[in-house]
């Protein structure tokens, strides 16, 4: 009663043809009673190492930005899909699992990782930050900790978690490792045997639906706003004065900062996660246009 979406594209990077099968594994589950979840998994040398950037960067220099724009909120909208299915779904990642490969694997109800996983958003190697929903993900995952009772918080030692990951494009070497970075949820599962991830990837949505999964709620998150981007826009500048990033990244960097404050925004507000995947596109889209990214 579980179907698996297998990636099958050179290095598994993800192209229209991956979020079309995506989507078409989730009208299956979704419309029929046969079936009860989906397991994104494959057997290729690693998982997913993002995105296709040589399609993004060829429809950069043509100049579609109608096209790019599109494909970016094609994306988001699929992860989003993913996350917000009515019935479960459990990605299966090992090996790489870089930038798009990543954010499959946070919009997933659920990881049965392997034991081996490099995992991380990677995206500021190329000029980029991540655009499929990475920044969203990691800030629900920094902030999950915080009480409902806490009161007033300071959220930037939590953003500064969220922005280092980010910023320095930190890779797991283990995924242990990444549940210590949030990578993973403690509810997520490790295992050791190669062979077996997949079979228990499977197993955890038949467990999930035995235990009568619920759609889970869309979520609110409260951002520090501007206030925060000022802080951290002071951090950068003495980073790049002190020679430790190059004037281009501080660009790349300011603009991650101004997406994870949550832009015009201040903490008595909450905001919805398609108002930050909204700011994140736009960050994305922008960098995309720049020379030095291209």
């Amino acid at each position: 009663g579980v179907i698996c979406c297998e990636f099958h594209a050179k290095m598994n990077a993800i192209d229209d043809d991956i979020i079309r099968m995506m989507h078409a594994g989730l009208d299956l589950v979704e419309k029929s009673d046969d079936y009860i979840g989906m397991v994104i998994g494959n057997h290729g040398e690693n998982f997913c190492v993002g995105a296709n950037v040589m399609l993004l960067l060829m429809n950069a220099k043509a100049g579609n930005w109608d096209d790019v724009e599109f494909a970016v909120k094609a994306f988001q909208d699929t992860c989003m899909r993913l996350k917000y299915s009515p019935k479960p779904v459990v990605a299966a990642p090992f090996a790489m699992t870089l930038g798009g490969g990543m954010e499959i694997s946070m919009g997933a109800d659920r990881v049965c990782a392997h034991a081996d996983l490099f995992m991380g958003q990677v995206e500021l190697g190329v000029g980029l930050i991540p655009g499929g929903g990475g920044n969203k993900e990691l800030l629900i995952r920094a902030l999950e900790g915080i009480p409902e009772s806490a009161g007033n918080v300071n959220l930037i030692p939590y953003l500064q978690h969220v922005f280092e990951a980010i910023g320095m494009a930190k890779v797991t070497m283990s995924a242990d490792e990444a549940k210590a970075m949030k990578f993973l949820r403690q509810s997520d599962k490790i295992v050791t045997n190669k062979e077996h991830v997949l079979h228990s990837a499977k197993r955890m949505v038949q467990a999930m639906h035995l235990e009568g999964y619920k759609q889970p709620m869309k979520r609110e998150l409260k951002l520090p706003g501007e206030n925060a981007y000022a802080t951290l826009r002071m951090v950068i500048d003495s980073m790049c004065k002190q020679h430790q990033i190059t004037e281009y990244e501080q660009v790349i960097a300011e603009k991650l900062a101004w997406v994870l404050c949550g832009g015009k925004t201040s903490p008595n507000f909450t905001v919805t996660e398609q108002y930050l995947l909204d700011l994140e596109r736009e960050a994305f889209i922008s960098l995309l246009g720049m020379e030095k990214t291209q």
